[in-house]
């Protein structure tokens, strides 16, 4: 099935963040795609009554349609209606929650071709509105993950034009959080979201 871009551009499943961990990699002692563990994190949040966070829907423009029985229908080619914003969103304790997940297998900086325009500036606008928004950053040849508030992402963003093409693990190191995958949730990102708001109280 052909999926494209609002610009007719054809999307590319080798998109880093649809990329499934290599087979060497094990994510809390087992292989699982970084997406998949957030999203039964949030399902053990739903369940216990801890937080209310959904991903995103994809909203798609279907233009071809076959259908090979009467029963079942094939959709051959899509087009996003729009540029993607940020993965989830949902609520927490009376806070608005919106944030982005991102993989890279490099192990010593992330780099900010990961993020684009629309990201940064969505982000910025649920800033202003002082929602609490951010990115949970793994390294998957690191087998490390990483809480980094939107701050601080625009802040490293806006260095590009200083030539800077990337954020340094020493950076997120000191100015982020790390998380620990457990079993259940298996990424605690809440745990970092109350770590970033005892700071900025």
């Amino acid at each position: 099935m052909a999926f494209h871009y609002p610009n007719g551009q054809l999307f590319s499943q080798k998109n880093p963040r649809e990329r499934p961990l290599q087979k060497e990699t094990t994510f809390a002692n087992r292989g699982m795609r970084f997406e998949e563990a957030i999203n039964q994190s949030n399902e053990y949040y739903l369940t216990h009554d801890k937080a209310v966070v959904h991903k995103k829907p994809t909203p798609l423009q279907i233009v071809k349609v076959d259908y090979p029985k009467r029963s079942a229908a094939v959709i051959k080619e899509a087009y996003f209606r729009q540029p993607s914003t940020t993965d989830y969103n949902g609520v927490y304790r009376g806070y608005y929650l919106d944030f982005e997940a991102k993989e890279s297998k490099n192990k010593t900086s992330f780099p900010l071709k990961n993020f684009h325009q629309h990201q940064i500036t969505h982000m910025q606008q649920c800033l202003k509105q002082d929602a609490i928004c951010f990115v949970l950053l793994w390294f998957s040849s690191l087998n490390r993950c990483f809480f980094l508030s939107a701050e601080e992402l625009v802040n490293c963003w806006n260095e590009q034009e200083n030539g800077k093409k990337s954020i340094p693990l020493e950076l997120i190191e000191t100015v982020g959080i790390e998380i620990t995958p457990q079993i259940a949730p298996r990424i605690p990102y809440l745990d970092a979201v109350e770590q970033y708001l005892e700071k900025r109280s």
